[in-house]
């Protein structure tokens, strides 16, 4: 019969729509909430996803603050720029686009940003309550909205044995961290460039989340029948088509996939703006 085919799009937009009341309830107590977004550079891909960004805080009612920087800006300017928007406190969510060109390291800038306006949930203190299983601060946004997709999908996520294909600070890490914690219940297997039979753990799985970047990697008979995988990977092919980790004909033994595009990444940007709406009412 084929896999049932996730609706990003549609779960993204009944998110936004919650994230509007929440926004509209703020303001009438006095609160305008606004998340400040640093680009540095004029990297073509960053720059779809940070008018993805302010669209979305637009259909939310979220003020957008963009910050331009040259491609030539150093880690000491790029850091001067956050800690001043740490200071403002008109702005409750920061956001720095990555990747940053040049020398700038990534983790500093990350580690710079106040954890109360984190809303890419990537400050060391805000990973760390992942640790500690508190869900309850800003969570990284593709792994919080990968947790969201799978409970909206009405899949039994306790006791489920899930693989986590990679382990970025970004998705896998949190990923497991979040599947792995009290109240989702799953059991969680790491998949990553040094593991051993990757298909045969693939095969074991009931759900499986693809994040390594390259495309097609997850074939049909890595896959259980029925299984759910979540494709969260996103390439440009060389003929300019966009593609995830998994094998489109995946699609003929799972039982519920995410496409690409059109699946994780809408509700990424959704759970931005929640974050942005939590860091408002915390401030």
């Amino acid at each position: 019969m084929g896999a049932a085919i996730a609706d990003g799009k549609a779960l993204a937009s009944s998110i936004e729509k919650e994230v509007s009341r929440g926004v509209a309830d703020l303001m009438d107590s006095g609160i305008s909430p606004r998340l400040a977004v640093v680009i540095v550079g004029e990297d073509p891909a960053s720059r779809v996803y940070v008018r993805n960004k302010q669209r979305a805080c637009e259909r939310c009612g979220i003020k957008s603050t963009l910050i331009e920087m040259p491609e030539s800006s150093t880690q000491e300017e790029v850091i001067a720029t956050v800690e001043g928007l740490n200071a403002d406190p008109s702005v409750h969510g920061i956001l720095v686009q990555s990747p940053i060109p040049g020398d700038v390291n990534e983790l500093e800038v990350a580690s710079v940003i106040s954890p109360l306006k984190d809303v890419d949930g990537f400050h060391p203190a805000n990973l760390g309550r992942l640790v500690q299983g508190d869900f309850s601060g800003l969570l990284p946004c593709t792994p919080a909205g990968v947790v969201r997709m799978l409970e909206h999908s009405g899949v039994r996520l306790t006791g489920a044995k899930a693989a986590v294909l990679g382990r970025s600070r970004i998705v896998g890490m949190p990923m497991s961290l979040m599947l792995a914690g009290k109240g989702v219940d799953a059991t969680v297997t790491i998949v990553h460039s040094r593991t051993q039979d990757v298909e045969s753990i693939c095969k074991e799985s009931d759900i499986i989340i693809a994040a390594i970047g390259r495309p097609h990697t997850i074939k049909p008979d890595w896959v259980k029948s029925g299984a759910y995988v979540v494709d969260v990977g996103i390439s440009r092919m060389d003929d300019g088509e966009l593609a995830g980790d998994v094998d489109p004909q995946v699609a003929d033994v799972a039982g519920w996939i995410t496409p690409v595009p059109g699946g994780v990444g809408p509700v990424t940007i959704a759970m931005l703006m929640e974050n942005t709406l939590t860091a408002a009412r915390n401030s």
